[in-house]
């Protein structure tokens, strides 16, 4: 069965301090052979948007997209976007 993997970091726009939105990427990497699992992700996931919240943001709008292949075996990369808003805007 396949399962997903965590690529270990995340990217995210530049920021200048309190943003009222803020955009994150995150990728999933789908692996047919070898270490990888669903529930890996979703806690790689949910830490994301831990920190966030964390952070005083809550998440918006989360999209994914498939974001190309490595080939036969190789599985496939997933990029997820995340959009969070700031609570206390005012």
């Amino acid at each position: 069965m396949a399962g997903f993997g965590f690529d270990s970091s995340h990217g995210s726009a530049v920021s200048q301090g309190q943003e009222a939105y803020i955009v994150l990427q995150v990728v999933l990497t789908e692996k047919f052979l070898g270490t990888g699992s669903g529930t890996a992700s979703l806690t790689n996931l949910q830490n994301v948007i831990n920190e966030q919240a964390a952070k005083g943001y809550r998440l918006h709008t989360i999209t994914t997209t498939s974001s190309g292949s490595k080939g036969f075996l190789g599985g496939d990369k997933i990029q997820a976007t995340l959009v969070f808003e700031r609570l206390d805007l005012k």
